[in-house]
């Protein structure tokens, strides 16, 4: 494994994992918790806007157990109460009581059972292209979650991803195909969404009772074009979280924060700053 690799940032133990994470700039703390796609790390998902997000927040993104250069233990169980545990491990290892949180499809229905099971670690919240309402299982992230590894299964994935194809180009599958094969990727990924696949759509889902009774400040976004996890799922969010406002970005499929990389920063980071803005100053 080389160290060379941006995707290797930091490495602290986790509930017990060793994590490979990610923590620039200053400021109030701002977790980021990735996708699922095969070959994904944090800095692969997050790259294009940690550092703008890192002119005003200390940005913190880890990679998810079973995912990109984070232990896999042998044996390793995979499932939401695992990775909030994780998530959570990360703050308190770090010292850190409450952070923001940013989650990113699969990372969304993880940040969503977070901020139900751990309220007061949150301050405000970011769901981007969710998972965690229920919702049938498309075409798109049944073929994503099924992947095998061939630079022509990847290049074919990654045509759901973005509204606009210029993007999938043949030297991007090709560093995501090379990523997807690395020792122990595959592996880990395979066993943590075998088929009938709708199972585990359902196996992140919270209840609408649980969401409902989000008292956080939260941001929704989407893309209209997205062919992963349909728009319908940032409806319901919207819908359900009462101090919700949700974004939908037109032309722009699964990957917000690429396709609409400078504009995502920029809502992130306003509605962000908006906390520190409303929050009473500490008394001397």
């Amino acid at each position: 494994m080389s160290t060379s690799s941006p995707e290797i940032g930091r490495s602290i133990v986790a509930a017990g994992i060793r994590t490979n994470y990610h923590d620039i700039g200053d400021g109030f703390p701002l977790l980021m918790i990735h996708g699922s796609g095969p070959g994904v790390s944090a800095w692969a998902n997050w790259r294009l806007v940690m550092p703008e997000l890192a002119k005003r927040s200390r940005v913190i993104a880890l990679d998810m157990v079973g995912f990109g250069f984070t232990d896999r233990p042998a044996g390793q169980k995979y499932d939401m109460d695992v990775w909030v545990e994780q998530a959570v491990g990360l703050l308190d290892a770090l010292g850190i009581e409450r952070a923001d949180l940013v989650g990113n499809s699969f990372g969304g229905a993880l940040a969503l059972a977070l901020t139900i099971r751990h309220p007061q670690r949150v301050r405000r919240l970011v769901l981007m292209g969710s998972v965690g309402v229920p919702f049938e299982i498309t075409a798109g992230l049944d073929a994503v979650w099924g992947y095998e590894p061939s630079f022509e299964n990847m290049r074919r994935i990654m045509d759901y991803f973005a509204w606009d194809r210029s993007l999938v180009n043949d030297e991007l599958a090709k560093l995501r195909y090379e990523a997807s094969i690395r020792p122990g990727f595959q592996e880990s990924f395979s066993a943590m969404f075998p088929a009938p696949r709708q199972r585990w759509v359902d196996a992140m889902t919270s209840s609408e009772a649980d969401i409902r009774a989000i008292p956080h400040e939260t941001l929704v976004i989407h893309g209209r074009d997205d062919q992963v996890i349909p728009l319908s799922t940032s409806l319901t969010l919207g819908n359900w979280i009462s101090r919700s406002q949700l974004h939908v970005f037109g032309r722009c499929g699964h990957w917000t924060q690429i396709e609409h990389s400078a504009r995502f920063a920029r809502l992130v980071g306003d509605f962000l700053a908006e906390a520190q803005a409303d929050e009473p100053k500490a008394l001397d």
